[in-house]
């Protein structure tokens, strides 16, 4: 998968350096998946949730942060869509961010 872009992942860990390795980690293993579809998704991170318009939500550090992507799995693309808190995600409409 491509996922762009990493810098809005690398100004959230400077911001939040308790989750830098945690993202990093995130990035790697992204960038290394070829995701045909949200079996395949979970079977690495069985604690993602999906919602509408290929949006995946993932628990970061334990909950403490939350990642919205958006998949494009016929072209391989990740696109990161936000980045926040659990109480930052908690105000925010998932589906259309």
């Amino acid at each position: 998968m491509r996922v762009i872009a990493k810098k809005i992942l690398r100004d959230f860990w400077e911001k939040h350096p308790d989750c830098e390795q945690q993202l990093k980690a995130w990035f790697k293993e992204t960038g290394e998946a070829e995701w045909k579809n949200t079996a395949d998704i979970k079977n690495g991170y069985a604690n993602a949730s999906f919602i509408a318009g290929n949006r995946v939500v993932f628990n970061i550090k334990g909950n403490n942060y939350r990642l919205i992507v958006k998949i494009n799995y016929d072209y391989q693309m990740v696109w990161i869509r936000f980045i926040g808190t659990h109480a930052e995600y908690d105000v925010i409409n998932a589906a259309k961010i």
